[in-house]
């Protein structure tokens, strides 16, 4: 019997779309962190914060919300591991600051930017699909003598378990990345998503506010926002007239809402790249403007 031959590229595409439903069947299963971790609360009734006006002001009222993902390499990539993954002894910039591992990196990882780039965050992001781990890396570059790294974070997506006080991690705020990217999956398998998505500002004060265990500034100005500051869309912002892939995410910032995790661009909301994506439709994220936004009343600011 003649065996029918699938070209290259078909059967790539096979492959892909196999791994994606894998992918969406994992997170049927399990939840990133337990449902009342801080990245799961609903926020929509928490009071505001009085100086919410003057922190959306200092960061720009009239600045639109700018999706930092979609096709191509525009996101943070992330990819599933397991117990079958050989794990590599990583060096850090930040050793003090990092979990020694080691990590079980891919022979060929997905890593943030284009291929090729030795520069910028090269987040590498590995979900340990048997136990439920989360490893992170920022700059991860493998040279002659191994995997290299700025500093990296474990996190058992199993508990509410957080890391030291004043530590870094794979993001400035001391917070795992992943739990706080909008994914393809949630937007078009769910319809929902039922976590607070991950933001950047330029500017941020020197300090932190729970869930963030680190801050990235210098300045005591009393007006920017600290990391782990969470903001929501207005609940009276009317969504009825965007696409339904963007009034889930936009549900999502009245329930879930945003957590300041990194120094970055202003209003920059993160998410996983994936070549689905319809870039003119994220797009229409920035009709959104930072006055449709208000802080969440701030916990108590570390600022020691």
């Amino acid at each position: 019997m003649k065996r029918l031959s699938l070209g290259p590229t078909i059967a790539f595409a096979l492959l892909l779309a196999l791994a994606r439903a894998d992918d969406a069947q994992v997170f049927a299963q399990h939840s990133v962190f337990p449902k009342d971790n801080a990245w799961n609360a609903d926020i929509s009734q928490a009071p505001v914060d009085p100086n919410s006006a003057a922190y959306i002001a200092k960061i720009g009222t009239n600045k639109p919300l700018h999706p930092d993902f979609g096709t191509g390499h525009n996101g943070i990539p992330y990819q599933f591991v397991d117990a079958h993954t050989p794990r590599v002894p990583v060096a850090f910039t930040y050793a003090d600051e990092s979990d020694k591992g080691p990590y079980p990196i891919p022979d060929n990882p997905r890593i943030e930017g284009p291929p090729g780039a030795t520069d910028g965050d090269r987040h590498i992001l590995m979900i340990d699909s048997d136990a439920w781990v989360l490893y992170e890396l920022w700059q991860g570059v493998k040279g002659p003598d191994g995997w290299h790294a700025g500093s990296g974070a474990i996190w058992d997506l199993k508990t509410n378990a957080t890391r030291s006080a004043g530590w870094t991690s794979a993001d400035a705020a001391g917070l795992p990345i992943f739990p706080g990217l909008v994914r393809y999956d949630e937007v078009h398998g769910k319809r929902v998503i039922t976590h607070a998505l991950r933001f950047t500002v330029m500017k941020t004060r020197r300090a932190y506010v729970s869930p963030a265990l680190h801050w990235a500034s210098n300045s005591d100005d009393p007006n920017l926002l600290p990391m782990g500051a969470r903001l929501r869309l207005r609940a009276d912002y009317d969504i009825s007239g965007f696409d339904p892939d963007v009034q889930v995410i936009l549900t999502a910032l009245k329930t879930y809402g945003l957590i300041l995790a990194d120094n970055g661009g202003d209003w920059f909301v993160s998410g996983a790249p994936d070549d689905r994506w319809n870039d003119d439709v994220l797009h229409q994220l920035t009709r959104v403007k930072g006055r449709e936004l208000e802080v969440v009343k701030l916990g108590d600011l570390v600022t020691k």
